[in-house]
């Protein structure tokens, strides 16, 4: 009797001590965005390029969700990122300009990281996320077009871009090659003395890491925004040692490549205009190659740090680019075309638990701000047009979306991706041209079909497409956001 009267007393302690005990609170996972400045996927070997340029960005790929069919939605960075951080299509807002996006869709609405910043989370960039001016902002250490109400805490990062002490070289619009380097926009080579902290990228991975260290007990949402491979091409020169531009393989050369292209449709940077011979193209390619090493450098030490710190097993980390970078295809260069190089990004998922994988199927970079609201359980508009791609993260042949949709040239140019065609218009009537290319047969688009009488109805199609599909992006509610 006495051992059961026991029994029952030493029960109803431990039912009391549970009862006082709190609830243990389960912690939310972190968000880890990486966002390159100009990355073309033809430059990552986790997208088939055979030089060993970008072995952290491949470490990452080969634990994550590859998206092989991503598509930016203004191949210019402004417009891009204003895009897929507010989820709504640049002609749904009319913003095409370098903005941050917050100008067209006003305070109510909220901006992805502003969402988890209203939802508990520590929400805080380094660098380049909103539009920042590359190299102007970068040498100012400005804020360029950022939106103040999306964070908690922000940091710049200040670098001597174009004017870092090194051997410098101006190859776009130096036909004899005596002109000095120079800033703004342009293909300005440096070499750098010094190590990685002396430029942008390096300072900006330092701070990262520091962020992760300081907030690794909190529920946060930390965007990296590095200004590698944008021009100016300027890394320490050791990375350019790998890259010996005279043992670089340009894109092949066709007599008459422009002949079947709209005027609309020649790139406002090319090896004409810009008055590059073979060598000046070759210096140009491998010195994107080692910004592009440069700056995978700076996505290892972040990576590393998630590791060291403990992190990795809830944290969900993202990598892409704001757009891609035209590398001599056609004899273009940089962004702003409606050409596959240009519009076409990485993108790469790793979520926690879930298995390495590819999908193929289409996707934009709009769809990340519902699929990363949907992994943190955090209620976001109904009104925003990108897709969750939640469900490819446990099945990666799931539909998302039967084409891509991006746009161009103030929103008055073009392109519908689907598994078979390209097709690019420029002016909602066609009257400045259109391009259509078979992707199974000519996936480097070197034969315009559009004005082939056999592709006609193939035209017809896309241009009834094209015009449901800018009805349904107009007229979309953006309505007012949770």
């Amino acid at each position: 009797m006495k051992f059961k009267i026991l029994s029952l007393l030493i029960i109803s302690l431990q039912l009391t001590s549970c009862q006082q005990q709190p609830e243990e609170k389960i912690k939310r996972p972190n968000i880890l965005f990486i966002i390159a400045d100009d990355l073309t996927t033809t430059a990552l070997s986790c997208y088939g390029n055979k030089l060993e340029i970008s072995p952290n960005i491949d470490e990452l790929a080969s634990a994550s969700v590859i998206y092989t069919k991503a598509y930016s939605q203004y191949p210019v960075c402004g417009p891009s990122r204003a895009s897929m951080l507010s989820g709504y299509y640049p002609n749904a807002t009319t913003t095409y300009g370098y903005v941050s996006g917050r100008e067209n869709i006003g305070p109510d609405r909220k901006m992805l990281p502003q969402l988890f910043k209203e939802n508990g989370y520590v929400s805080t960039r380094v660098s380049k996320i909103y539009h920042m001016g590359v190299p102007g902002d970068i040498e100012k250490g400005s804020d360029g077009k950022d939106d103040p109400a999306s964070w908690t805490e922000k940091h710049n990062s200040q670098g001597p871009e174009w004017r870092a002490k090194g051997d410098g070289e101006l190859v776009q619009g130096n036909p004899d090659g005596s002109l000095p380097v120079k800033g703004g926009n342009v293909m300005t080579i440096v070499k750098a003395e010094g190590d990685d902290l002396v430029h942008s990228d390096g300072k900006t991975a330092e701070k990262a890491v520091e962020l992760l260290k300081k907030y690794k007990d909190t529920s946060f949402f930390l965007a990296v925004g590095f200004v590698r491979p944008h021009v100016p091409f300027v890394a320490p020169k050791n990375y350019f040692e790998p890259y010996d531009y005279e043992e670089m393989t340009l894109p092949k050369k066709v007599e008459g490549d422009w002949v079947d292209i709209p005027e609309r449709g020649i790139n406002y940077v090319t090896s004409v205009n810009g008055q590059m011979n073979l060598e000046q193209q070759k210096k140009a390619l491998a010195a994107y190659y080692a910004s592009v090493s440069y700056m995978d450098a700076q996505v290892g030490k972040v990576l590393a740090a998630l590791r060291t710190e403990g992190l990795e097993e809830n944290t969900i980390v993202v990598f892409t680019s704001d757009h891609g970078f035209h590398l001599d295809e056609h004899d273009f260069w940089m962004k702003v075309s409606l050409h596959e190089e240009s519009v076409q990004v990485p993108l790469l998922i790793k979520v926690p638990g879930k298995e390495p994988a590819i999908c193929h199927s289409f996707t934009e970079l709009i769809d990340l701000y519902p699929t990363l609201a949907e992994l943190t359980d955090i209620p976001y508009s109904p009104h925003l047009q990108g897709k969750s791609l939640v469900n490819t993260l446990d099945n990666p042949s799931s539909p998302v979306r039967e084409m891509a949709f991006t746009v161009s040239q103030g929103g008055k140019s073009f392109l519908l991706r689907n598994e078979n065609w390209a097709f690019i218009q420029y002016d909602e009537d066609a009257a400045s041209g259109i391009e259509l290319y078979d992707m199974n047969k000519d996936p480097q688009q070197y034969t315009n079909l559009a004005l082939n009488p056999a592709y006609a109805d193939t035209v017809a199609l896309f241009q009834e497409k094209l015009k449901k599909k800018l009805t349904e992006v107009r007229t979309n509610d953006l309505g007012i956001e949770y």
